[in-house]
């Protein structure tokens, strides 16, 4: 078998492979290659050492038996049996949920997770959007501090569990969606920068050093990432990726990182035979991201829509600090703004930021789908001092009126796991980091930041604490018990009409009509023939929807129709749906 690395700045590579080192040659037609061959087969520990340094996994390591600290070992993807035909599943129409493997289950390992995917097939979600899987150290944590972008947290389960699972949702007809961390890697186990300039200090991003993406080196640095998104499509059989904040991807070149990825993944898709997307995680509200690339744009195909998530957080609950500032001031004309327009900040002055930010978005050209919308998410949950999900301080007919917003907008929905049930458990931060010092540091930083904001240090959660993990487990058996049965009714019911109703998954964001009272706090909008009403106020509401004839087609507390004056009386702290004739 032949190995092969980058490592542009050694003098000598060696080869270390199951005990016998080899040394490694220059490869002559690629500079900063070296080459070596060596016996080898599925399973094969490895690694290499630069300059007689010590042995370290290989920077495009399959799997990491022993974690990111350990030897890389060989995978052969093709011994994998497929079971499943599949034809993929497009993003229009969809459905996403956001899955955390360490939390999904007890368990935590992708094979259990796969066993409750009967759960989202009767719930009536599309794809299951999986949070970070590259290995990070120790067992439990987020993802996004990995590292080793080939490969798969090996607690779990390691590459079969992923091929395993991916599997089973394609033979329940759910796609998967991975989510990827470009823009850095953790600070433990990392050791991209001992074989070449994968980081440059040209650009300076949260985590440090930028990822190396125009500085030189740079083409080696993007065919590496280029080559891990592939790798996720072509050989886990993934449907799509998130990429994690892409505003921190500092790149001057004149293709952005960005357009050569996508132009590679559509590239892939026409090569496949099926369906493949980008979703974006970015808060530059610049619809240049998922514009085509004939029309000048980067050609990702979505992104999440946090000016939506904003609106909908300050009308339901009134916090208003922080970036919450802008949307808290009139949040029902923010909700309006977004359901409509689809950001908030289109070159609008941004408070939080100090400056104008944002550029509006065409939405006679833009279609709807390509906006992601969701009421809750791993970050603005897990991202509070204690984990609290909204469920921790929101009535069920408040949730209920969320769940309404989220599934009926023209935007593409995603939930967070166990939002479904309005979940008792927070979603708190955890880590096991084993570096001592690197623990203490993630604690008292943890700690600091929300003390600025007035809690005291003693109530924010040790990351470090494996029970702060326990409790960020979903609690399976809430299903069973009201309030928590009803909201999931409630959850299929919407899920259940948006598949049921074209209006519902209309991609033509301009078709959208909103009107709000800011006193009363109630809103209503229509898409098509459907009419969607919330009243947020604890007393009825009474709302003229017009004179057409309508149906109730679902509703969190009894309503009866519109009469003949057209106005739907709705109670406090509820919300209806209806088709009009």
């Amino acid at each position: 078998m032949q190995f092969e690395v980058w490592a542009p700045q050694a003098g000598r590579v060696t080869l270390h492979c199951e005990g016998a080192t080899r040394a490694m040659e220059r490869d002559p037609e690629r500079p900063g290659w070296w080459r070596g061959e060596a016996e080898a087969g599925d399973g094969t520990r490895y690694g290499f050492a630069l300059d007689d340094g010590p042995v370290r996994p290989d920077p495009r390591s399959r799997r990491q038996p022993d974690g990111p600290d350990g030897l890389s070992a060989v995978v052969e993807h093709e011994r994998y049996a497929w079971r499943t035909r599949w034809a993929g599943r497009p993003l229009p129409g969809a459905v996403l949920y956001e899955l955390h493997v360490g939390t999904y289950t007890p368990e935590g390992t992708l094979d259990a997770a796969a066993a409750r995917l009967d759960h989202l097939v009767e719930l009536g979600v599309t794809h299951v959007e999986l949070m970070p899987l590259c290995p990070f150290p120790g067992r439990h944590g987020w993802g996004y501090e990995g590292v080793s972008l080939w490969a798969v947290h090996e607690p779990y389960g390691g590459p079969e569990a992923l091929k395993r699972f991916v599997d089973r949702a394609h033979e329940l007809g759910l796609g998967v969606v991975l989510d990827v961390v470009h823009n850095h890697l953790g600070p433990s186990g990392n050791y991209l920068p001992v074989f070449g300039p994968y980081f440059t200090d040209t650009h300076h991003t949260p985590w440090g050093s930028a990822v190396n993406l125009d500085a030189p080196g740079s083409d080696e640095v993007r065919a590496f990432l280029l080559g891990s998104a592939l790798s996720w499509l072509r050989d886990y059989r993934i449907d799509g990726l998130r990429l994690d904040a892409v505003h921190a991807l500092a790149d001057t070149r004149a293709c952005h990182f960005l357009e050569e990825l996508s132009t590679a993944v559509d590239s892939l898709a026409a090569e496949l035979g099926r369906p493949l997307f980008l979703v974006a995680e970015s808060d530059l509200n610049d619809p240049r991201l998922i514009t085509a690339r004939a029309e000048g744009g980067l050609g990702l195909h979505a992104q999440w829509n946090d000016d939506f998530h904003h609106a909908l957080h300050t009308a339901l609950t009134g916090e208003s600090q922080g970036y919450y500032a802008d949307f808290a001031r009139a949040p029902l004309a923010a909700l309006a703004k977004t359901l409509t327009g689809g950001y908030f900040h289109d070159g609008t002055y941004s408070s939080f930021r100090g400056r104008s930010h944002g550029r509006p978005l065409d939405r006679t050209r833009a279609a709807a789908h390509r906006l992601l919308g969701y009421s809750q998410t791993h970050d603005q949950v897990g991202n509070r001092a204690v984990g609290d999900r909204l469920a921790a301080s929101l009535s069920p007919g408040l949730v209920a009126c969320a769940a309404a917003l989220t599934l009926t907008a023209p935007f593409t929905p995603m939930l967070f796991m166990g939002e479904e049930w309005a979940a008792g458990t927070p979603w708190q931060f955890f880590t096991d980091h084993t570096d001592p010092e690197l623990a203490e540091a993630v604690r008292r930083g943890r700690r600091r930041e929300f003390a600025e904001h007035g809690w005291a240090e003693e109530d924010v959660p040790d990351p470090q604490d494996p029970a702060t993990r326990d409790r960020s487990c979903l609690d399976w058996s809430e299903l069973e018990r009201d309030p928590h049965a009803r909201v999931l009714a409630w959850y299929r019911r919407l899920l259940a009409l948006r598949h049921e109703q074209p209006d519902l998954t209309d991609p033509d964001l301009a078709d959208t009509k909103v009107a709000y009272d800011a006193d009363q706090r109630w809103l209503a909008f229509r898409r098509g023939d459907v009419r969607v009403a919330v009243n947020l106020a604890k007393s009825p509401a009474a709302i003229p929807l017009g004179p057409r004839e309508a149906a109730v087609l679902a509703a969190w507390e009894p309503v009866e129709a519109p009469g003949a004056d057209g106005v739907l009386h709705v109670p406090g702290e509820s919300c209806v749906v209806l088709l009009q004739a």
